[in-house]
This record gives structure tokens, sequence and C-alpha cells, in this order.
């Protein structure tokens, strides 16, 4: 591979598999180039799957899907230690969490137990099993998908679970437009099998590298703390934003503006990527108002310095 792909380029590649959302795709590329992890909700057979599937492919990363059920236990996740009577040891058998990008299908068909085998990979980039501790590849992503908590058999996700990830989005229904090219076009399975990897793992760390220096002024993080420390202050949200979401809103931002090609974070990034950070975070204390409610009051209140 010549050198890394311009995340334009990648944005076209997934556009062709992924049709008509690429407002969406734009934040699931700028949330993996900030070094952060992706969950998806939305009702079954909108592409979640499909779009964990063409990020693997189009960035080059080795990838597995774990499909999460009532009965998967932690084992099935990080592995499990195998008694070997000839060497009279125990092997580690890695699990398929050992994988650069890892899919967490229907996250929220699994036990709270299965769930949180995935907190410490999720924020320490590694698995501590029998006593050892062992590096988890570089780079490590959890792209998550969800299914509403409405449906039969969903476990709600802890609020520190969430925490770990980055951004939340949804997909929705396509345009009539797009599912009719989508109904004209060759199976998804096969495009995406003749999809061609623009980056691999050294590519893509180059590109979050750049990101990570997109420039940041004085008063982009004043506006970034003023929605942070608002958030804490409004009598309806039970939990205002964390440390850690301020530092994914800075990321996110510089990430976006990377993406379009920009030297320098503006505030209308922070405003772009801010319901996608900030809304799963946000709970209220009136039943009814949706986190996504509580983060458009949030922009709508605090002022740009």
């Amino acid at each position: 591979m010549n050198g890394p792909a311009s995340p334009t380029a990648i944005l076209a590649a997934l556009n062709t598999i992924v049709l008509g959302k690429v407002p969406q795709l734009r934040l699931a590329l700028a949330c993996l180039l900030a070094r952060g992890h992706l969950l998806i909700e939305d009702v079954p057979g909108v592409g979640k799957t499909t779009l964990a599937c063409a990020l693997a492919r189009v960035l080059g990363l080795e990838y597995r899907r774990i499909q999460f059920t009532s009965d998967l236990l932690p084992s099935d996740v990080l592995g499990v230690s195998v008694y070997r009577r000839e060497q009279a040891d125990f092997e580690f058998r890695p699990g398929p969490v050992f994988a650069q990008l890892v899919l967490a299908d229907e996250l929220n068909r699994a036990s709270a137990r299965t769930q949180s085998a995935l907190l410490e990979a999720m924020e320490e980039r590694q698995v501590t099993m029998d006593g050892a501790t062992r590096a988890l590849p570089e780079p490590f992503f959890v792209v998550a998908t969800l299914n509403p908590t409405e449906q039969l058999g969903t476990f709600a996700l802890p609020e520190s679970q969430l925490d770990r990830f980055l951004m939340r989005i949804s997909l929705g229904y396509p345009a009539a437009a797009d599912e009719r090219a989508l109904l004209a076009a060759p199976d998804r399975r096969s495009a995406l099998a003749e999809l061609t990897p623009l980056l691999d793992a050294d590519g893509l760390l180059a590109l979050q590298q750049q990101a990570a220096v997109v420039r940041t002024t004085a008063p982009l993080l004043d506006y970034i703390l003023a929605l942070v420390r608002e958030s804490r202050e409004r009598v309806e949200i039970r939990h205002g934003l964390s440390p850690r979401a301020g530092l994914a809103l800075r990321r996110a931002a510089q990430a976006l503006a990377f993406i379009e090609g920009r030297s320098g974070a503006i505030p209308e990034d922070v405003q772009r990527v801010f319901a996608a950070i900030a809304a799963h975070r946000l709970v209220s204390r009136n039943e009814g108002t949706t986190g996504q409610a509580l983060a458009e009051q949030l922009l709508g209140t605090v002022a740009i310095p």
C-alpha cells in the first residue's frame, strides 16, 4: 500500500455499501479516527451490521463478529485457559475480542455479566484473565449494535458501559431513492466481498495521528467546557457529562475537521458531533424526555464564545 487513503476516498467507498447515509458515515469515521468505540442503535434490518463490516473492510482491519445472546458467557468473548496434560500447564486460547475491529452484534441481548466482559477491553485495551494481562491489537475498536430496548429479549446497558462508547448513532430508514437503488443493486454481501481495502492498520494509525494534531483554540475549548458544565447544572439532568465526554468532544471535533480537510476545529464541529457523543450519556429526571432532546436543549442554551 503506497500510503494512507484520504478520508474522502474512505467515505466514498463506504457510501457504495451503505447508501444515502453520508452524515452517519462521516460520524462513524470520525469516531474511529478519534480512537473511540461506536454504538449503532436502530431497528433490525437497516444496515447496522453491514456498516461495521464495511468499516473493517475499507480500513483493512482484522475483523471478528460476536453474536451476543442471552446464554453467551464472558469466556466466549475474552477467551479461555485450557489445561494441557502433556505439558502439565494451562494454555490461553484468545477469544474473538482479540481483533482490530470487533463487532458486538446485538450487544443488549446478552446479560449484564457478559456485557461487562468488554469494559476493560474498551477502556484499557487489554484483557486480564487468570492473573495475566494481555494487550489487545493496535488499533482496537468495538462497534456494537443495539436493538431498541422495547423489543423482546433485550437488556438495558448500564451507564458505565454506555460511557465507554465515544459515539452513538442511528441509521434510520433510507430515503425512497436510496431504497430503490438498494433494491436494484447486487446483494450486499457480494458488494462487501468486492470492496477494496484502502488502508491497513499502519495507515489508519497515521490518519489518527494527523487528526490528533488538528488545532484547537482556547475559545473552542471554552465552548466544550461550557456545554459540559451546563449539563451538570441543569436540574432536569440526573448526571451531567463527565470529563471523559469533554475529551471525546474535543477529539471528535478534531477528527471531523480533519475529514473535511481543515487544519483547525471550529465550534460548528463540536455542534455536529455533540448529540452523537452526549445523548447516550444524558439521563433526564423527567420520564419521557430523551437524551437526544436534552442534547438539543444544551446546544440551544449555550452560546458560542
